[in-house]
């Protein structure tokens, strides 16, 4: 072990405990310390592996102050285990503040690969996954939430988010009102749980889905949606929403140009529409 410690960012279960590697368990119980996001959560998982080490937490309200007394052990030579509550570290979780400190600090950071839940959600999606974009958490308020929505449309790349159970039902009506209610989705809930849910279809499908049955708004949700596809002249979603707004104040040669720019869209495809919505 090196004399200037290391920090070790160890993804544990999203559900099955069987899911922690062998490697993982055997830096847990090497290391000096353990961060964690919730320490009676933590304490459970660890005690089933007959892991007893001093827990310090650190989560999304400490871990700037934590840092700081962290990477001092860490430059003591000790070794120091980061998890959260489920799956790999700092994936909307706490955790790049400690890693930057440590990484700034010329520490080593060593990842233990494992469970992650976009990724296992990803792979049984059945829609592409060479490229993908992680958005995880949508804004809580409504307003916020669909104008990020209109901001992600025109992405081509498969989209992966996480979702609450008390928001998810106004998360699906507001995909479908905004990317279209044809757009392909899978909904996977309790991932790796007794009660594991992987539901495929159209956005609108999944949002009558999950309105009717009230099971299907319990436990961890991650949404995977199917990314926009341009049609054969390039129009995308968010550039008629672009050109929408300029042409509320601009002319609509000026509005077309802007929205090229902004954009990427041809500029006469983007004039013609403009027309025809003056028309």
């Amino acid at each position: 072990m090196s004399n200037r410690g290391r920090l070790y960012v160890v993804a544990t279960p999203i559900g099955n405990l069987d899911d922690l590697s062998v490697r993982a368990q055997k830096t847990l119980a090497e290391v000096d310390c353990i961060a964690v996001e919730d320490t009676r959560h933590s304490a459970q998982m660890l005690s089933r592996f007959g892991i007893q080490k001093p827990l310090i937490s650190v989560h999304e309200h400490n871990e700037r102050d934590r840092s700081a007394g962290l990477v001092d052990r860490l430059r003591g030579g000790e070794a120091i285990a980061l998890i959260s509550d489920a799956g790999t570290p700092l994936i909307s979780d706490p955790g790049f503040i400690l890693v930057r400190a440590a990484r700034e600090a010329g520490i080593t950071v060593s990842p233990i690969p494992g469970p992650s839940a976009a990724i296992a959600a990803l792979s049984v999606a059945g829609l592409p996954s060479d490229r993908f974009f992680f958005e995880g958490f949508l804004p809580h308020k409504t307003g916020a939430r669909q104008k990020r929505l209109h901001e992600l449309a025109g992405e081509t790349a498969t989209l992966i988010f996480y979702e609450s159970p008390h928001r998810i039902e106004g998360a699906l009506a507001d995909m479908a009102a905004i990317f279209g209610e044809g757009r392909q989705a899978t909904l996977a809930r309790e991932l790796t749980k007794i009660h594991e849910t992987i539901i495929d279809g159209s956005l609108e499908l999944l949002a009558r889905i999950v309105t009717d049955d009230p099971n299907q708004r319990r436990g961890e949700i991650v949404l995977v949606v199917a990314g926009h596809s341009p049609d054969v002249l390039g129009m995308t979603p968010e550039a008629e929403r672009v050109l929408k707004l300029l042409l509320q104040e601009l002319p609509v040669k000026k509005a077309a140009r802007l929205a090229s720019e902004v954009t990427g869209v041809s500029r006469n495809l983007l004039y013609d529409l403009a027309l025809h919505s003056r028309d």
